[in-house]
């Protein structure tokens, strides 16, 4: 089917409303003013270096302008439109609020405007990552004064949408609205996200798994339990071998598993006992998890389904371990089970994978 007989994202979420005649249209403008800031984000991605500022380091530059500016485009396309309440950023510490000149709407929109960004002076895809939780309800209405951070603090089982695009060698939306997931290809004849790739199913089996391995020290027992089996191959417990895949981008690390499955894992390690993860629940894991999960994956903490917990701040951290099912319910197994028994690995072992000879 070419471009121009493909089912566009208007098309798609003007359809998907019409099974709900009471809808308003504001969710689906509120989905399309993302798409919009995202290909825009998409063209200040693809010139690179070429939006450089002089007197900067060029790693430097390119990074932090392009977040600064991602994170711009995401406010300034969404304060408008009359449909949010507010939004929660990644790169900002308190919610933004809406200017007064604009109506308020019953959505919030939480989003990570360049997730991967430190991967940018190697030319590694990065994206956007945005989740939307309805507004809580007041009694006198909504005002630019009465959102607060408390207002977001809202379990991933309550995201109404969640998605992300990336920005790769074809710059591609994911999303979900809690009827499975569907991924739509930005066109660039037509500057138009088409529906490329309907109802996507991760399956629950894998041989592929993706850890940074240079954490192992501090990884906890159950974790280092998993690794090691992975490792083992074919002459271990798990039968099979597997390959070890780590972009170091969570959207990448996504993308690939909606893709051909997998398992990503960024788990709670012991080097800050006091912080129970790197990822951040709601700008991160829960649009991540929910994305996972509307595809048949899991997405976990290791120790409970990571949409169920309640976060207690904006930018709380937890870890997080995603993919194809089985390997997640293996792995909170693991976390679960009261024997954390070990299999030796030459990677991880004490005496390292280079051993002396004498």
């Amino acid at each position: 089917m070419t471009s121009d007989m493909r089912v566009t994202l208007t098309q798609f979420l003007i359809e998907s409303r019409r099974r709900y005649p009471q809808a308003t249209g504001d969710f689906n403008s509120l989905l399309l003013n993302v798409a919009l800031v995202c290909k825009r984000i998409a063209r200040k991605v693809a010139a690179g270096a070429l939006h450089g500022v002089a007197g900067m380091p060029a790693q430097d530059q390119e990074q932090g302008r392009l977040a600064a500016v991602s994170n711009q485009l995401f406010i300034e396309g969404n304060n408008w439109g009359g449909y949010l309440a507010g939004m929660s950023s990644e790169d900002m510490d308190a919610p933004c609020q809406i200017p007064d000149v604009y109506p308020k709407g019953r959505y919030l929109l939480v989003f990570d405007p360049l997730d991967g960004s430190s991967n940018l002076d190697v030319n590694v895809s990065v994206g956007s990552i945005f989740s939307v939780l309805r507004a809580p309800e007041r009694e006198h209405g909504i005002s630019a004064e009465n959102i607060s951070a408390e207002d977001f603090l809202q379990p991933g089982t309550e995201q109404v949408a969640a998605g992300y695009a990336i920005y790769g060698p074809t710059t591609m939306l994911m999303l979900t609205v809690g009827n499975g997931v569907n991924g739509f290809t930005l066109c660039p004849q037509l500057g138009e996200f088409m529906l490329t790739h309907p109802n996507l199913r991760i399956a629950p089996d894998t041989q592929e798994f993706a850890i940074n391995a240079s954490n192992s020290r501090f990884w906890e027992d159950p974790i280092r339990r998993y690794v090691n089996e992975c490792m083992a191959g074919k002459a271990g417990r798990r039968g099979k071998d597997f390959s070890m895949r780590w972009i170091a981008s969570t959207v990448a690390e996504a993308h690939r598993i909606l893709m051909r499955g997998g398992v990503f894992l960024s788990p709670r390690d012991t080097r800050a006992p006091e912080i129970p993860g790197h990822v951040r629940l709601l700008h991160e894991a829960n649009p991540i998890g929910f994305l996972i999960e509307q595809a048949g994956g899991r997405a976990s903490t290791g120790r409970q389904p990571v949409r169920m917990v309640k976060p207690v701040s904006l930018h709380q951290r937890i870890g997080l371990i995603f993919g194809s099912r089985h390997e997640v319910e293996l792995i909170e197994r693991y976390h679960t089970s009261s024997a954390a028994e070990e299999l030796p690995n030459p990677l991880f072992g004490e005496r390292s994978l280079f051993r002396s000879p004498f």
